[in-house]
């Protein structure tokens, strides 16, 4: 047979074709994390480590590091939380570290926000920043410094400023990583 001569696909009309299956909306619930939510948030954070500039670390975090660290930040009554689908995924989360070792920085943390490479640009980092605020202030911190990566981070600057915080300083080429330098932005929020 010709090409001419087979007949044309038939249509359905718009009626008897079956309606799209709707897109189930982005739900989640923030909640403290535990330590079983730790695999996952370890899970987000190396993505960042092995694909972005947003952390300057360029190892994978463990599994004992990411425990060291969500146990001082509970031992010190600060807030790490998490974003969990309705289905009991972490989507995110987010959590403030003593800004500095000595007893004077006490009332100072720097936070830390992150999310599933899936869950970026659907409100869920400006919830989270919500959330940490108010349990930052609940637990009396004081001020919130924001260290941002200069390159690449320009959605998480934008969120920081949406949230009050100031621009009070940059640091250029403190940073090397995929060969190329990269410097910090500094903010800073006071939660009075």
């Amino acid at each position: 047979m010709l090409e001419e001569e087979y007949q044309p696909r038939r249509v359905l009309p718009p009626h008897l074709k079956p309606a799209p299956v709707p897109e189930a909306p982005f739900a989640f619930s923030i909640r403290q994390a535990t330590e079983a939510d730790l695999p996952h948030v370890r899970e987000i954070y190396n993505h960042y480590v092995r694909n972005s500039t947003v952390t300057f670390d360029e190892k994978a975090m463990t599994l004992a590091e990411l425990k060291k660290k969500f146990g001082k930040v509970v031992k010190l009554g600060f807030p790490f939380i998490v974003a969990e689908s309705p289905s009991g995924q972490i989507l995110g989360y987010a959590y403030v570290y003593p800004w500095k070792d000595k007893a004077a920085y006490r009332f100072t943390v720097e936070n830390s926000i992150y999310l599933g490479p899936a869950s970026t640009g659907k409100g869920l980092g400006k919830e989270l920043m919500q959330e940490l605020m108010t349990r930052s202030k609940a637990a009396g911190i004081k001020e919130i410094i924001a260290v941002i990566a200069d390159k690449g981070a320009e959605a998480s600057i934008q969120m920081h400023k949406n949230f009050g915080f100031k621009d009070i300083g940059h640091m250029g080429r403190v940073g090397f990583k995929f060969g190329r330098w990269l410097g910090t932005v500094l903010m800073q929020k006071s939660l009075k």
